[in-house]
């Protein structure tokens, strides 16, 4: 089952696009988003248009990661190929995924983004429409109150 808002936040440890190991608390606020595959029409506007907003996320102290379940070498392509300023974290045994409770029965991961911070789930995205996606969660994130720019 997918976590809920007010839900503890997993333990996430796992290698990212450099071969890398990230281990994440979620103390701090942290866009966890899951996609399916890497270089593909939605995956690739999703992650264009997180990259575009990053310098805002990070104004903002807010840490932003991608999951699927490709391997590190798919990651460092996709993330080399766009010029990405952040995480990718591989997932090939679907653990992160699991951990989350994100559907992966069609052998990836659905796309799906968690808001987290002081350790439990703040926002909870299923369904996601990855065109204007990357703009919305942060609006959200502003409006809430959960982090402010400076």
């Amino acid at each position: 089952m997918t976590l809920e808002t007010g839900d503890g936040a997993p333990t996430v440890e796992a290698k990212n696009q450099r071969g890398e190991t990230v281990a994440l608390d979620f103390d701090e606020p942290t866009v966890v988003y899951f996609y399916p595959r890497d270089d593909t029409p939605g995956c690739t506007v999703e992650a264009e248009q997180f990259d575009a907003e990053l310098e805002t996320y990070r104004d903002a102290d807010v840490a932003v990661y991608g999951v699927s379940t490709d391997d590190v070498e798919s990651h460092e392509a996709f993330a080399e190929k766009y010029d990405l300023g952040f995480d990718l974290l591989a997932d090939p045994d679907a653990e992160i995924a699991d951990a989350f409770g994100v559907d992966t029965s069609r052998g990836a991961a659905a796309r799906t983004t968690f808001v987290l911070a002081d350790g439990e789930v703040r926002a909870v995205y299923g369904g996601v429409d990855p065109d204007g996606h990357a703009r919305d969660v942060l609006g959200d994130m502003l409006d809430d109150g959960l982090v402010a720019l400076e």
